[in-house]
């Protein structure tokens, strides 16, 4: 009776487990996102040594409660929720079971962002031509290190303005801006260096798209050369891309669809260290009567 016992649980297991994957696909999640939530229900389910389907509201608790107590990060925290508030809303269809799950709020450091002029020295410090243009087009449009390495010339569309961003976060394409001083940038860029097709940015000695780690070495070292003293990573062109854009008077809605935020509020933290805005705000001082004497 046992081993038949244990051979439904693990059928019931491996069935959840497989529609798990298939609901993660369907919607769009990113392979890596896909992979926490998988480990985040494992772990779930090797708690209570029973499937999920298997388990409840009650069981639920439990399981955050111990979270709570192991001391758990807060990123780890809300991975942990977000995959079993996906399990049960979307593949076992009982939302009710995770509704009381909460998120703890958290706004995090002020992100570090260059200047215009810091952004232009450590440009200035890249001596490669490809990498150079590789985090030049990052800064003008936004993207991140995946998706402007895995750009290809056709998806420059110099007619409309506009790149397409095919290699996104969550497989969600989406358009950049192509301005003007970009397209001439890429279209000499072009001309001189010849890139191996398809791809802008391809690696030196394959036809694969440039090595994450080259850019980021390179970019490290330039950091250091143009004199920043706070820490430079290729994301960091992504903040900047948002924080100038946000101080030049582009609104937070554009501001969102142009980096792929699916809430606003992810966009707004850049609100927070936009200092254009904040240097530019109204002296009260002086609009004080006795200010005025």
């Amino acid at each position: 009776m046992l081993g038949n016992r244990a051979g439904r649980l693990e059928l019931t297991m491996d069935q959840t487990r497989e529609r798990f994957l298939h609901d993660m696909e369907l919607a769009g999640l990113a392979e890596r996102t896909r992979s926490h939530y998988l480990d985040a229900v494992r772990d779930y389910s090797k708690f209570f040594g029973r499937s999920p389907k298997e388990l409840g509201h009650e069981d639920l608790r439990v399981w955050s409660k111990h979270l709570l107590d192991s001391g758990v990060g807060d990123g780890r925290l809300r991975q942990h929720f977000s995959a079993l508030k996906f399990l049960y809303a979307k593949t076992l269809a009982r939302p009710d079971a995770v509704a009381f799950l909460s998120f703890r709020g958290k706004t995090g450091p002020l992100l570090d962002i260059l200047s215009a002029e810091q952004v232009e020295r450590v440009l200035a410090s890249l001596r490669r031509p490809h990498i150079r243009m590789l985090f030049t087009t990052m800064y003008a449009t936004g993207m991140r290190l995946k998706e402007a390495r895995y750009l290809e010339t056709h998806d420059i569309n110099a007619q409309r303005g506009v790149i397409v961003v095919k290699c996104a976060k969550g497989g969600k394409e989406r358009l950049v801006p192509l301005s003007q001083t970009l397209h001439s940038q890429l279209r000499e860029y072009w001309k001189t260096e010849r890139p191996t097709a398809p791809f802008l940015f391809p690696s030196t000695r394959t036809a694969d798209p440039v090595c994450p780690d080259v850019p980021r070495k390179a970019l490290k070292l330039a950091a250091k050369q143009a004199g920043i003293t706070t820490k430079v990573s290729p994301h960091t062109m992504r903040h900047c891309f948002a924080t100038h854009m946000l101080e030049a008077g582009v609104e937070l809605r554009t501001i969102q669809v142009m980096l792929g935020h699916t809430s606003i509020h992810t966009t707004t933290r850049y609100s927070r260290v936009a200092t254009g805005l904040i240097a530019n705000a109204a002296d009260l001082l002086s609009l004080l009567p006795v200010q005025r004497r």
